[in-house]
């Protein structure tokens, strides 16, 4: 399955902002975040097609799935008019 992946702010720094991912059936978040590397000690916003969600949701074809780092500063409107755009 495909999956678009944007990655925000600090956390470019473990990719493209955008990319796409092919997965095997069946994977999950946590799957994506240990492809990226990213961090798994950080309290990182994860987000599916607009909606919060856990390392261990289940992802489908087409998801687009969004990484934040830890909320500072201006970044809170940052990810509020993201999740409005769904």
């Amino acid at each position: 399955m495909k999956v678009t992946v944007k990655l925000f702010a600090t956390l470019r720094n473990f990719g493209p902002e955008e990319q796409q991912q092919e997965l095997p059936e069946n994977s999950t978040i946590e799957d994506v975040m240990r492809t990226l590397k990213l961090p798994q000690h950080l309290p990182i916003l994860k987000v599916v097609n607009g909606e919060h969600r856990d390392l261990k949701h289940r992802l489908k074809d087409g998801d687009d799935i969004a990484f934040f780092p830890p909320i500072a500063g201006g970044q809170r409107e940052l990810i509020e008019r993201f999740i409005r755009s769904y």
